[in-house]
């Protein structure tokens, strides 16, 4: 059973333990459904064929689960069809999720930040449940779930939905797991430590995660680069960054993610996007060189080294050799590596990860939330490119402020135009989103015809 059901003819969730089922603006919705519901059992109409499903953990993970409404004792209940989709409900959860959970919290507070797990957020009318969030310094949200060997695979299935249903709402999907298959997706950002008994998880001793946190290399491409071209040619001239694996501690993981010190990329490498985690000095280094890519970034000032950690280590790095070939933004030798970047040495990080990662390429994000209102935009446009003219403007300012970034030399005026810059795309995007929805257009032409027109068309004013 269940406590919030799908309607799928409706296209709404329904909280049963609600007098209302969460909907006030339908009076009698109860006794609308619940009678529609008893008149197809009255017919025959099997399960399936009627309009309720699971709303809760089956919906989560992606599965239909087929429900009827029956009272028992005065109360509401929803029952599912099939036995195994009821299972999926009453699954205990196992002795090292528990562990993590723990840990994960344990850390934080050791940070100075505030947690609790199994927490359900309100979203509108429907709910986000995490594992374990982490409340962090300046409102950051860090929501981290725990995927372990002993998931059903199907859990899965709802990984890159939940993730940006997460992040939509102010919530930073952090996904941890000990099996190296799930390391490799590309849904969300993953990071992996070594499959463990639960009494070593919950012991101070050192975690490391061994995948999804890279250290930037940052290069000039010229005849004494140590990395090939990423652009297959032989030397182009140009400045490039290559992804380099790096462990680093768990605890270390929790509290610098909380603190906004270690955060979330998507790192082009070729023809792929990959998800990973890096210092926010390698993050602001990788926007200026996507904003100019004829010269280096500048270095960032460093931070004082924390020392080597004088915990017993909880597992010991594998000695096997690796079995995954190494991808094309991986060093060629470990001896031909140049020194530990020292944008790093804040960080207790540990030898390179015997495997790196390789991922799908990205794909869209997920759908928002069913049930919230999306903000209308003007409707006044330009009759030639048949565009609203609020979002050329607002892609002529994103552009403005992308060109005078690249104009600047002083390191703070980078800085702050970088703020800009990044305002004004997160503006822009946002609105080239709820115009594609409001006209139930493609998002991507929408945006590849308004950055094509607003880029080639020199009375608009943007840049060519």
């Amino acid at each position: 059973m269940a406590n919030v059901v799908w309607h799928k003819h409706f296209r709404i969730l329904l909280d049963l333990t609600r007098d209302d089922l969460d909907h006030p603006e339908f009076p009698g919705l109860w006794d609308l459904i619940y009678t529609t519901d008893r008149f197809y059992g009255r017919r025959g109409v099997p399960v399936s064929e009627r309009d309720l499903q699971c709303g809760g953990v089956c919906r989560d993970m992606g599965v239909e689960a087929p429900m009827h409404l029956r009272m028992r004792g005065g109360r509401r209940e929803a029952v599912h069809e099939r036995r195994e989709d009821e299972e999926r409900h009453s699954v205990p959860m196992s002795d090292e999720h528990k562990a993590y959970q723990e840990r994960i919290l344990r850390a934080a507070h050791e940070g100075g930040f505030g947690g609790d797990s199994e927490v359900r957020t309100r979203v509108g009318r429907t709910w986000i449940q995490t594992d374990t969030l982490v409340e962090g310094a300046d409102g950051r949200r860090i929501g981290w779930e725990v995927q372990l060997s002993t998931i059903d695979e199907r859990g899965l299935r709802g990984v890159r939905a939940r993730a940006g249903k997460a992040a939509k709402n102010g919530i930073t999907p952090a996904w941890h797991t000990d099996r190296a298959a799930y390391a490799q997706r590309n849904d969300t950002h993953w990071t992996r430590s070594d499959r463990l008994p639960a009494h070593l998880i919950a012991r101070n001793g050192d975690l490391r995660i061994v995948s999804g946190f890279r250290a930037l290399d940052f290069w000039h491409c010229d005849t004494s680069a140590l990395y090939p071209c990423p652009n297959g040619i032989r030397r182009c001239g140009k400045a490039h960054a290559t992804a380099k694996p790096r462990d680093v501690f768990f605890d270390d993981m929790v509290r610098q993610t909380a603190a906004g010190t270690i955060v979330p990329i998507q790192f082009r490498a070729e023809t792929k996007v990959h998800r990973y985690w890096v210092t926010n000095a390698d993050r602001d280094r990788l926007d200026d060189l996507d904003s100019d890519d004829t010269r280096l970034p500048p270095e960032r000032e460093n931070t004082p080294a924390t020392g080597a950690s004088r915990n017993r280590p909880t597992c010991q790095p594998a000695t096997t050799p690796p079995t995954t070939p190494p991808t094309a933004q991986d060093p060629p030798t470990p001896a031909a590596l140049p020194a530990a970047h020292p944008l790093l040495t804040a960080l207790p990080l540990q030898p390179a990860a015997p495997a790196a990662e390789t991922a799908p390429p990205d794909l869209e994000a997920a759908s928002p939330a069913l049930g919230q209102r999306e903000d209308h935009i003007p409707q006044a446009t330009d009759t030639r490119p048949g565009l609203p003219t609020e979002l050329i403007t607002l892609q002529q300012a994103a552009d403005a402020a992308h060109l005078k970034l690249q104009q600047l030399d002083n390191h703070h005026e980078r800085d702050l135009q970088r703020r800009a810059w990044r305002q004004a795309a997160e503006t822009v995007q946002a609105a080239v989103t709820r115009y594609a929805r409001t006209k139930r257009l493609n998002r991507h032409e929408v945006e590849t015809r308004l950055r094509r027109l607003v880029r080639h068309t020199p009375s608009q004013g943007g840049p060519s």
